[in-house]
């Protein structure tokens, strides 16, 4: 998990006058609402915070990023380091009845991890990682890919939860990136498929333990459209992404489709209250940082030194979110 670059300049802010913006934005912003905590709902979200436990934010950067993660009952979390540290620091701006339950390291000595509110959902038995046997590998193939199944850089990491009557597995996946090329593009593709057929098997099995499954995480996924190889492979068993509010992506520089909730309707439809959306922090936090650059550099450079400091203290993912009943 290498480090983004620390920025070079300083910008010093105030936490409440920071948590005060999120908040009148979360609330009034056009598109950007999310609903309010019920009993009788559950609040899903997955967020990739960048490099946690390895770039070195400070207290004030830990508060800003659990009061994002206190609007939500289950927060899915991808590039937790081995390094626990970044995670013990939001859990430390949390009430303490926020628990996390998290995966050993994989690739890039990344964790999947979740925090959850546990006064509302209950962790249930099952617990563990996606893992393909060698004797399956020869079945996670795809139309135009030559190359073999030879594994996951990071397992997807399941935990099973019940929030009233909805019992439902989290399957927290970040699919390997690579390098922008053809050859690991097919490698993320097949990671893809070999997550949707390992979840339309169990959803399916008599042996299953709760069949409804949701997949969500940072899928690395470039475009939700027609023709995208990963996007293909993960709908090819049925797996389907509900439409967001926001029509932004769900990274900062707001090109990508990378982070997804999905799961399969026929299941999960009656649960589903078609509540969705993407959380773009980068709308509200520090204004007098974009102010000042500006009025200083432009608007183009602003634009990146303004990004680098997000990226660096906060996260270049935004957290995305779906709300569901509990009956």
């Amino acid at each position: 998990m290498p480090a983004f670059p620390k920025p070079t300049f300083e910008f010093e802010y105030v936490i409440h006058d920071e948590i005060a913006a999120l908040r009148e934005y979360r609330d009034n912003k056009e598109g950007r609402s999310i609903p309010e905590k019920r009993n009788d709902r559950v609040l899903v979200a997955t967020w990739n915070i960048a490099n946690l436990g390895v770039q070195e934010r400070r207290d004030c950067d830990y508060q800003i990023l659990a009061e994002i993660v206190s609007w939500f009952d289950i927060v899915a979390l991808q590039e937790v380091h081995d390094n626990l540290m970044g995670l013990r620091g939001i859990q430390a701006h949390l009430p303490s009845r926020y628990k996390v339950i998290f995966s050993d390291k994989g690739g890039n000595n990344e964790r999947m991890a979740f925090l959850f509110d546990s006064e509302k959902p209950v962790v249930l038995e099952k617990v563990g990682e996606v893992a393909v046997p060698p004797k399956d590998h020869k079945y996670i193939q795809l139309p135009g890919i030559d190359r073999t199944f030879s594994g996951f850089d990071r397992n997807p990491y399941l935990v099973s939860f019940k929030v009233g009557g909805f019992k439902f597995v989290l399957v927290n996946a970040h699919f390997y990136f690579g390098e922008d090329t053809d050859d690991d593009r097919e490698r993320r593709s097949l990671e893809a498929y070999a997550t949707a057929r390992w979840s339309d098997l169990r959803r399916k099995s008599r042996h299953a333990y709760v069949d409804k499954i949701l997949v969500l995480g940072d899928f690395n996924l470039p475009k939700v459209e027609p023709g995208d190889q990963v996007y293909t492979a993960l709908r090819r068993r049925g797996l389907r992404r509900p439409e967001h509010s926001a029509r932004i992506g769900s990274n900062i520089a707001n090109d990508k489709d990378y982070d997804q909730i999905m799961f399969f309707p026929g299941q999960v439809k009656a649960y589903y209250t078609g509540n969705t959306g993407i959380f773009d922090f980068d709308g509200a936090l520090f204004r007098t940082l974009w102010e000042g650059l500006v009025h200083k550099h432009g608007q183009k450079i602003a634009s990146v030194r303004f990004r680098t400091y997000l990226r660096y203290y906060v996260s270049d993912h935004r957290p995305l979110w779906a709300e569901f009943r509990t009956q």
